[in-house]
């Protein structure tokens, strides 16, 4: 459990959803809405095709921007792939790497994960490292063993002095578009298991700075109990981001003081 203060990050995750003229339209109600919040950083990663519709909104918001993958080298023949590079020069300050359904649906290995991680770095692009157990794992006692597997490759050969630079999100398997939820107690003894894993292969101070986001069917009426717990840094949000009232209660979290 840590006492450092981490800047709760709120991410949506579009998915494969929303058209651009949709996209752009609720970019401006969520700004309406939430305007640039000073105290926690928004994040929204649209489909490949939206980055640069999306730029200057983003920008003129204070949101930040997302992809939702990439591949690590900077160009070849990869038909339908995209380079960091790319992402790059759409503004991107984040990717997300791994998420479940690469994993699970595509069939990308931790390996493969691992590469994209320090692509990522070293392009100065932020990964947004995915990682969680699928139920039968749980059910089995797996967990941990799960996310050290997925960690230990994740961050394979990284060096990482700058806590910033790097960010974990945790999303049970079972619970994403599912709308199970991992209760909060079930979260909080995940994210501190990767908090104590992060000390051990880096440093203690790497570990309380570096943000740790719950994914799992994350709604308005839960957000708060979740980011009541001490190891939760943010939220990486499926569904719930879709609808921009529901998004923005979200981003609006009420909270509370972390006691480490």
């Amino acid at each position: 459990m840590s006492t450092n203060v981490r800047t709760p990050l709120m991410a949506a995750n579009w998915k494969m959803h929303l058209s651009v003229a949709e996209a752009v339209s609720f970019i401006a109600k969520l700004h309406e809405i939430v305007g640039t919040p000073q105290d926690r950083e928004v994040l929204i990663a649209p489909p490949f095709t939206h980055l640069w519709p999306l730029r200057e909104a983003m920008t003129a918001a204070g949101f930040s921007l997302s992809a939702q993958n990439c591949h690590w080298e900077r160009q070849g023949a990869f038909t339908g792939e995209v380079s960091l590079t790319m992402i790059q020069e759409t503004g991107c300050r984040y990717v997300i790497v791994g998420h479940s359904e690469r994993r699970h649906i595509f069939g990308e290995s931790d390996a493969w994960i691992g590469l994209k991680t320090a692509a990522a770095l070293v392009h100065g692009v932020v990964p947004i490292v995915c990682i969680g157990e699928k139920i039968e794992e749980r059910e089995a006692g797996l967990t941990e063993e799960v996310l050290r597997r997925q960690l230990t490759a994740g961050v394979e050969g990284v060096s990482l002095q700058d806590p910033n630079r790097l960010v974990i999100a945790y999303e049970p398997v079972w619970a994403i578009g599912t709308g199970k939820t991992a209760t909060p107690q079930q979260a909080q003894e995940a994210h501190a298991f990767v908090r104590q894993w992060l000390a051990k292969r880096f440093d203690k101070a790497v570990a309380n700075g570096v943000r740790i986001l719950y994914g799992g069917s994350v709604k308005p009426d839960n957000v708060d109990d979740l980011m009541a717990q001490p190891d939760i840094d943010g939220a990486l949000v499926g569904g719930a981001s879709l609808q921009v009232t529901s998004f923005a209660r979200i981003v609006q979290f009420t909270r509370s003081v972390k006691n480490g």
